[in-house]
């Protein structure tokens, strides 16, 4: 499972050399996670309507390796966009990916542009 991680890494937008289109906004529900599928990679994109943004991380939680955060619960801690496990509730910066419970485990996450009603996720792959 150890490779499986190594695939995903962090891509800040200004590394971005392809944006890929996953779908239309409407593809997406509001406030909750979908997962998508690029290349070998399954990622998790969230809808945060009610703050009108838009994230996406890798679908894989690094705890139990199972691929389960685009289900996870979304919110905030202390104005930090964040997504908790469903398993074990632990919870991710969506801004950064750094786990928030001060554990050494980490997401990556990716940019996300909304464009004429479809949402791209930037990849550097």
């Amino acid at each position: 499972m150890q490779d499986i991680l190594k695939q995903y890494e962090t891509v800040t937008e200004a590394h971005v050399t392809n944006w890929f289109n996953v779908g239309q906004i409407a593809d997406f529900p509001e406030n909750s996670g979908a997962c998508v599928k690029y290349k070998t990679k399954q990622i998790a994109v969230y809808n945060f309507a009610r703050e009108g943004k838009w994230y996406a991380c890798q679908n894989l939680c690094p705890h139990k390796m199972e691929m389960v955060l685009s289900l996870g619960m979304i919110g905030d801690k202390d104005g930090v966009a964040k997504v908790a496990c469903p398993m074990h509730k632990k919870n991710f910066s969506l801004e950064d990916g750094k786990n928030l419970g001060g554990e050494d485990l980490k997401i990556a996450v990716y940019p996300v542009k909304i464009e004429s009603g479809n949402v791209y996720i930037g990849f550097s792959d």
